[in-house]
């Protein structure tokens, strides 16, 4: 499930990244407000894409996970 959530991640930071150059590049208001509402929305995607991926692997507890120091 992992590689899923990592390819599902990589296509949404692509549609993040070519909305924010939309959004920068936009002539009207109205072209910016849309291209923030799509950057808006993937970002929200990729919150609940994390929020998933941490209730299938929740990630370890501090007594699970052996303490490195340097």
């Amino acid at each position: 499930m992992t590689p899923l959530f990592n390819q599902l991640n990589n296509q949404l930071g692509i549609i993040l990244a070519h909305a924010e150059l939309i959004e920068a590049r936009a002539v009207t208001e109205s072209e910016r407000a849309r291209a923030a509402q799509i950057a808006a929305s993937t970002l929200d995607a990729m919150m609940t894409v994390r929020v998933l991926r941490e209730q299938r692997d929740p990630p370890p507890s501090a007594e699970e996970s052996p303490t490195v120091w340097q």
